[in-house]
């Protein structure tokens, strides 16, 4: 199974950035995509996540309200679309699903 992140860059305060998960492999209804991040010297932390069948979404208090998390089925990509981003939402963005890890992308947000 992979997982690559796309849509990463660098954005000013208060604008907008939609990340992507392209999953490849095998894939079933049930199952969960979660969302982390890593800020330079800092643990990596969770964002958010998705459970692909439903839809149910949960976030970290930090970004809820700001960052929303979709799925589509026939593309086999989640996506995280990033809002009102912060200097503090700086760091690298990965995916997860059943044990596998994304390469991650890039987010820098200045003030």
């Amino acid at each position: 199974e992979q997982l690559v992140e796309s849509g990463g860059g660098q954005m000013q305060a208060g604008g907008s950035l939609r990340l992507s998960c392209s999953i490849s492999g095998r894939t079933y209804s049930s199952y969960v995509v979660g969302w982390f991040r890593q800020a330079p010297g800092k643990e990596r932390e969770f964002v958010g996540c998705i459970r692909w069948s439903g839809g149910d979404t949960s976030y970290a208090d930090s970004v809820k309200g700001r960052f929303t998390i979709s799925g589509d089925n026939a593309k086999n990509t989640a996506y995280l679309q990033m809002s009102n981003l912060k200097p503090e939402d700086t760091a690298v963005y990965y995916c997860f699903r059943a044990g596998s890890w994304g390469q991650g992308t890039q987010v820098t947000v200045s003030s």
